[in-house]
């Protein structure tokens, strides 16, 4: 039977998924949800980068770069909109966003993959989640493999124990912006959830679930734990209105942007200087901390396009962030040629 919205195919185990499936829902987008099995695989094997979720549009086409369809879902759906209305917020919105996607993204890996506990108990679960019912011995066979594959990918996109210090010590700091501000604000930027709050519920919903991260965050951050719970599907949620301009940023958005220009900025012009000369590995310095991995391409398109973005600003809005970016250490990485 066809189905004349969107199909949604993921996993649960994918923090992207999670995003736009969260994004969807509370947007109230006609969809359906479909767990990636290996049937899936071969209906999207064409699919370039191999990688979750792939979204098959009404028109039959399929997409997915979660950050570009976001932005085509609003172009194409209106209401609801997860772009604050302020240009100058909508510009943080997607910093944080992009921060989350690419920084947090590694805290994700780190922590599924670099203890046995946790690669042995997510293999087997992601293995099931595709293979459900079809026999104990065949989800083990998969779920090493795919152990086998992850483990070994881990030095190329840094999370090595080289690393661990920094990656760690940046997961503790957002579980404490977070947990703390959601007690007193429930999303980013004013009383609706943006592309930012959507990109650090994908990832972080995979800290809630596997081991290790799961007893961290009940620990540290309790709150944040439960608002992941909620964000998964607001689609009854009505909100309120976005942050006044005038309205001073909330503390976690202005300390989450210090972490932008101390850790995430220097991460990726370390990487976009390190591609440029065509060098197969990078390494940086931040928090007083040693940082190495290899090099990305996708990851220069992501330098640039913020670059490009805050290019594009008026210049109203540029004068109201210029302070607030010069202050967090974002500023001269942004207007860098």
């Amino acid at each position: 039977m066809s189905f004349e919205g969107y199909r949604i195919i993921g996993g649960l185990g994918s923090p992207y998924s999670m995003k736009m499936r969260a994004i969807f829902r509370y947007r109230r987008i006609p969809h359906v949800w479909i767990q990636q099995t290996p049937e899936t695989r071969e209906e999207t094997a064409g699919i370039r980068p191999p990688v979750i979720p792939i979204i098959q549009y009404p028109d039959g086409t399929y997409h997915n770069d979660s950050t570009p369809m976001i932005y085509d879902l609003e172009a194409r759906h209106a209401g609801r909109s997860v772009v604050p209305e302020d240009e100058s917020q909508a510009f943080l919105a997607h910093l944080l966003e992009d921060m989350a996607d690419e920084w947090a993204t590694k805290m994700m890996f780190h922590y599924r993959w670099f203890r046995e506990r946790d690669q042995r108990q997510m293999s087997e679960w992601l293995a099931f989640d595709s293979l459900m019912g079809k026999g104990l011995d065949g989800i083990r066979e998969f779920a090493a493999l795919f152990r086998e594959r992850q483990v070994g990918r881990m030095a190329l996109v840094g999370c090595t124990e080289h690393n661990r210090p920094l990656i760690e010590a940046t997961c503790t700091e957002i579980f404490s912006l977070l947990d703390a501000h959601v007690t007193e604000e429930a999303f980013l930027f004013g009383g609706r959830p943006s592309l930012a709050d959507f990109s650090f519920m994908g990832q972080f919903s995979q800290l809630a679930v596997d081991p290790t991260p799961c007893e961290k965050m009940r620990a540290e951050a309790p709150y944040l734990f439960r608002w992941l719970m909620q964000m998964d599907d607001l689609s009854g949620f009505e909100g309120g209105p976005w942050r006044a301009p005038e309205k001073r940023l909330s503390h976690a958005v202005l300390e989450l942007l210090r972490m932008a220009g101390s850790v995430y900025f220097p991460f990726l012009e370390a990487n976009a200087k390190a591609a440029e000369a065509g060098e197969e590995t990078f390494r940086f310095e931040a928090l007083g901390m040693a940082y190495e991995q290899g090099t990305f391409r996708y990851q220069v398109k992501c330098l640039s396009e913020l670059r490009r973005r805050y290019a594009g600003l008026s210049e109203s809005a540029r004068k109201r962030l210029e302070p607030v970016l010069e202050e967090a250490g974002c500023l001269a990485p942004l207007t860098r040629a």
